[in-house]
């Protein structure tokens, strides 16, 4: 992760906000991020420090400034320690997110597994100034994916086939997967399987992916929206115990959000498909296409701008 000065700050302050509360991280700051949050400016757009969270964002911009309101961007911000701060800080309004995973992060007792009760589930630990929009029924899960060959050497297919494999495994995933909840601390719990990370900080992209194909991991963190699963025939482990929450894309939004915003972003969110988000995606990997020039294309093609 490249972290920025910005980011540095952002890490001090969810120190601090840790130090507050035990279990959510939000929890005893919402009075402040009220009181931080303006109404007036534009809406700024943030993502992650990923590609395909950053087409996304990019769609909702777009949409945005269709419907008349003024955007501002501000893109690969880093991973949800840096960008969280922010939006707390009333400096990010509009986010997409991915529904299980933020609710994880806010909530690591979370117990429930289906998309519905997530949603509901988040909105009880978000604090009063963001909300969380219509979830689309595009996901880009974290997954662990290994090779063909090792999945036919091993006969795995799933998580709960791994406690029979005797080897130290490992897996290629950004140093924070580490203490994920759906990481080896979760592996571990659900699964009674140890896994080791191997640290490749580019959210599951070509680095992570030639980290598996070369055998310096078992598996890897790949996000089930990348094309490179389909391209090196990869398997991706089932996860009967579901481990891993469902991770639909959803906005994560502030108060300056309207409901001609809302409305606007939701447009997006009901069209936009888990193959829809594969293909935007492919057509930034294979194609090297910049995330307005992919945005714009689908959003055209779906009546939106």
């Amino acid at each position: 992760m490249n972290i920025t000065r910005r980011g540095f700050a952002a890490l001090a302050g969810l120190t601090a906000l840790s130090a507050c509360s035990s279990s959510n991280p939000l929890s005893s700051t919402s009075g402040a991020a009220s009181a931080s949050a303006g109404t007036s400016g534009p809406l700024v757009v943030g993502s992650q420090q990923y590609y395909s969270n950053e087409i996304v964002a990019e769609l909702y911009a777009q949409v945005l400034e269709k419907a008349g309101l003024k955007v501002t961007r501000q893109y690969q911000i880093g991973q949800r320690e840096v960008y969280l701060p922010e939006i707390l800080a009333g400096k990010i309004d509009v986010f997409p997110e991915y529904n299980g995973n933020l609710l994880q992060y806010l909530d690591k007792t979370a117990t429930v597994t289906d998309t519905a009760s997530v949603q509901a589930a988040l909105t009880k630990v978000l604090p009063s100034s963001l909300r969380v929009l219509t979830p689309a029924a595009a996901t880009d899960q974290d997954t662990y994916t290994t090779t063909k060959a090792f999945s036919t050497q091993y006969g795995v297919t799933s998580l709960a086939d791994l406690s029979k494999v005797t080897k130290p495994l490992t897996i290629a995933a950004n140093s924070e997967f580490a203490t994920r909840p759906y990481g080896p601390p979760g592996l571990k719990s659900m699964y009674g399987v140890d896994i080791t990370v191997v640290p490749v900080e580019d959210s599951g992209g070509p680095l992570t992916v030639k980290a598996l194909t070369d055998g310096k991991a078992d598996f890897a963190d790949i996000y089930s929206a990348s094309p490179s699963i389909v391209a090196n025939n990869f398997v991706v482990l089932a996860d009967p115990k579901n481990l891993i929450l469902p991770q639909n894309v959803v906005p994560l939004v502030s108060s300056k959000v309207t409901s001609t915003a809302s409305d606007a972003i939701d447009k997006v969110n009901a069209q936009l498909s888990a193959d829809d988000l594969r293909n935007l995606n492919s057509q930034s990997v294979n194609e090297q296409k910049k995330s307005a020039d992919i945005a714009k294309a689908w959003l055209s093609s779906k009546g939106l701008i």
